[in-house]
């Protein structure tokens, strides 16, 4: 197995800066470079390109992306490796460091025009960063980033199979596994395995002021387990089981299905008939 930092091993910056994986912050470092090449070319960089690199750590990846895009904008929540990564790079123009949390990070504020988005994510903040960055009124132009596998195989999933997660994503996006990563891949090796996830963004089938009440109804379809969706419905919107019934009849969906099985073309025809339901 091989490993690649900033030009050392994420285990020799590591040692070098006196500094070791924080488990409080999920601090799991890359440190096999074959996988770097699914995330690279999962963004499919030109040297135009800009590029926002969540998580950089010990600077594995970003050594890839400086040396074939345009700019890196990198934003590291942990001060003490941010401050190691800027005596890791003396010399790189195109990278910006920037110590920072990435779901308090507004791009606008540091890309003119189009950039996209890559890293190695902390797993107990997938969900809120998916969120934060595909909800942006200019999202990234593709995003790839290392995701805990299940999480990955959750967003990608097909109908019969769907969760929140997986509708709220594939509703802003087109989401691929592009390569599984085993976790003897990472410093220190965590408990599970994991998956390069990208995503493509469209623009979302709602304007935006039937977006709330889009999720709302997802929410309320996923809220109660193994129940159908006239029950959950009932439940999550507080309705009469009737009114939850006819309101799925009219949207053509059988009220005895369950939310998982939804394509999200379906939830969008949902939320248009409840829309005109309460107009």
């Amino acid at each position: 197995m091989t490993e690649e930092g900033s030009g050392d091993s994420a285990r020799l910056v590591l040692q070098r800066h006196r500094l070791r994986p924080r488990k409080s912050l999920g601090q799991n470092f890359l440190r096999d470079r074959r996988y770097l090449a699914a995330i690279v070319d999962a963004l499919d960089l030109s040297a135009e390109d800009e590029v926002l690199e969540i998580g950089p750590g010990t600077g594995v990846l970003t050594a890839r992306l400086t040396s074939l895009a345009h700019r890196v904008v990198a934003v590291e929540l942990d001060p003490y490796l941010a401050t190691a990564l800027r005596a890791e790079f003396p010399s790189s123009p195109n990278l910006e460091i920037v110590a920072g949390d990435a779901l308090e990070f507004h791009p606008a504020h540091h890309f003119d025009g189009t950039y996209k988005l890559a890293g190695n994510i902390p797993y107990y903040i997938t969900g809120p960063l998916l969120r934060h960055y595909l909800e942006l009124p200019r999202p990234p132009a593709v995003m790839a980033l290392m995701v805990q596998k299940e999480v990955a195989e959750r967003i990608v999933a097909e109908p019969g199979n769907l969760s929140l997660l997986g509708v709220s994503v594939q509703f802003h996006g087109h989401p691929s596994i592009v390569a599984r990563v085993p976790r003897r891949a990472f410093h220190p090796v965590p408990k599970v395995d994991s998956a390069v996830l990208r995503i493509v963004p469209h623009e979302p089938p709602l304007p935006p002021d039937l977006r709330p009440e889009f999720f709302r109804l997802v929410r309320a379809g996923f809220g109660t387990k193994r129940k159908t969706l006239r029950n959950a419905l009932a439940i999550g919107l507080d309705l009469p089981a009737v009114e939850a019934e006819a309101l799925l009849a009219r949207a053509s969906i059988d009220s005895r299905r369950r939310a998982e099985t939804l394509r999200v073309e379906d939830w969008v025809r949902l939320t248009l008939t409840f829309r005109v339901r309460n107009d």
